[in-house]
């Protein structure tokens, strides 16, 4: 099977199969299959509140369009994997938990809430995947209680007195969505735990996220049935996750309960730091967990797309496993979220006119999760064009799967050698190619 697929800025193709043809030319990017590097988890985004909400503001007949946009293997993207928050986030309607204020114990522990649009959108996208999601479960804050600000909303900390009691809380919410036959794969420990926000946060510094790991979620997690569910630090920018991988994962005892490290892309775009922490810990996972283009909806935008194959091109270029996408939908003012912080997303849902809107993101993030599938392999590749960014994998039916992004404003020309064969290919400016071989 020998597929070039395209899409372009100047034109009107989006996923165009066109023909490869062989070439006798000089290679200038070389793949090479005995080389294999980290295995991938997947691709998905986050069921937040008020993406689920806004599918229950169109008809039934939209929001099977708008799911199977995402999660159908053949007219979708083939996400297979997701996030959701712990209780609530910004991209909630409201700041909410699921105890009672004051609740040490977790005797009212109740999901009811998410069972109302959260819950049914992810059994929605299962059937229409046709498996389970493998979802990443996040906290943006403890309940006000359990800190020493009082207050969900910006940062404060959790009190010591209280968190073995919010380990259980981990442990209760995966209980509960089990119940409810969704299957959680990981938690983070916090989400963005460097970060003040105006909206649900909680600080941790390094040393205090190790010793609640080490001492109190780690032990509570693998003394219940949640044993299985992966533990992942940081959750936050690259900038400076190396230093916070180091202090957790140099400590054995913290260590043994950690997966690896997620990672989110705003501020600075140092790939480098994610192939660092790699190399220091070459046993441990390397996941990103979120990412969106922020200040509200940017419509007609071909920089987001871009910043979306740039950004997964240079962290899978240093052992990152898969993507997590921020909300899978927006409305056309990017959001609802009860603090004002409007964002982006792949896929906008005009409410009134019941339209879908695919921004160029979309499908830059089409052209990997439609075609590199969780177990897959990165693949060693050489690459000597430099106006071009390329990442190449295998699949588990030997399918390999190039990816080649010219952000450039002029066309070029590449030759991609596999296996004693050589295929040429001419990419236009600001496009990008999925290479099937």
């Amino acid at each position: 099977m020998r597929k070039l697929i395209v899409t372009e800025k100047n034109s009107e193709k989006r996923f165009n199969q066109e023909s490869l043809l062989e070439s006798s030319k000089e290679p200038t990017i070389n793949l090479d299959t005995t080389k294999t590097y980290q295995e991938m988890v997947g691709f998905g985004g986050a069921f937040t509140e008020s993406a689920a909400y806004n599918l229950i503001r169109i008809s039934k007949e939209k929001r099977e369009e708008a799911i199977k946009a995402y999660f159908d293997k053949e007219e979708g993207l083939g996400y297979s994997i997701g996030r959701v928050s712990i209780h609530g986030c910004d991209f909630s309607i409201n700041s909410y938990t699921y105890i009672d204020e004051g609740d040490k114990e977790l005797n009212t522990f109740d999901i009811s809430r998410d069972k109302e649009w959260v819950i049914p959108l992810i059994k929605d996208a299962e059937r229409v995947a046709k498996e389970p999601i493998q979802l990443l479960a996040s906290p943006w804050s403890p309940p006000a209680f359990m800190k020493d600000n009082n207050s969900m909303i910006f940062g404060g900390k959790l009190l010591p007195e209280y968190r073995d009691s919010w380990a259980k809380y981990y442990v209760k919410f995966i209980e509960e969505y089990r119940k409810a036959e969704c299957t959680i794969w990981g938690i983070t420990v916090q989400n963005e735990p460097a970060a003040v926000q105006r909206w649900d946060s909680c600080i941790y510094t390094a040393e205090e996220e190790r010793d609640f790991v080490r001492d109190h979620l780690g032990p509570t997690m693998v003394n219940s049935d949640a044993k299985d569910v992966k533990i992942l630090i940081w959750d936050h920018n690259r900038d400076i996750m190396v230093d916070r991988a180091k202090t957790v994962l140099e400590d054995k005892e913290a260590a043994k309960y950690v997966w690896g490290t997620g990672f989110h892309w705003y501020g600075d775009e140092a790939f480098e730091n994610v192939g660092t922490v790699h190399d220091m810990f070459p046993n441990k996972g390397l996941l990103f967990t979120e990412g969106c283009q922020e200040g509200g909806v940017h419509f007609n935008s071909w920089d987001t797309g871009e910043r979306y194959a740039r950004n997964m091109i240079g962290d899978f270029n240093n052992w990152c496993q898969g993507y997590i996408d921020w909300n899978l939908f927006l409305d056309n003012t990017g959001g609802p979220n009860h603090v004002n912080n409007l964002c982006d997303a792949p896929i906008i849902v005009d409410i009134f006119p019941q339209n879908l809107i695919k921004q160029s993101s979309y499908y830059y993030v089409g052209h990997f999760s439609k075609y590199v599938r969780p177990g897959s392999y990165r693949i060693g590749l050489d690459n000597s064009n430099e106006n071009l960014q390329a990442v190449a994998f295998k699949n588990v039916d030997n399918t390999i799967a190039l990816i080649v992004l010219n952000q450039t404003n002029e066309q070029q020309e590449y030759v991609v050698s596999l296996e004693g064969k050589q295929y040429e290919v001419i990419i236009n400016e600001h496009s990008i190619n999925t290479v099937l071989l």
